[in-house]
């Protein structure tokens, strides 16, 4: 599954996949597969994202507002 919505609040917020992987302290190489859908996204990042972004997790994933 492609996570679009992960991408689209990272360029909004004009961060950079380098600047979000060290806010969640992995690989830039790791985070562009989680937006790219190549591997799957861990619960804990999830909840990360949804806190460094203010937006619920179901939006994330694409399944509600923000």
């Amino acid at each position: 599954m492609k996570f679009e919505n992960i991408r689209n609040l990272r360029e909004d917020n004009d961060k950079t996949q380098k600047e979000v992987a060290a806010y969640l302290n992995i690989k830039q190489t790791t985070y562009s597969k989680y937006e790219l859908g190549k591997i799957n996204v861990p619960i804990d990042v999830f909840i990360k994202l949804a806190d460094y972004y203010t937006v619920s997790i179901d939006y994330l994933v694409g399944r509600g507002k923000k």
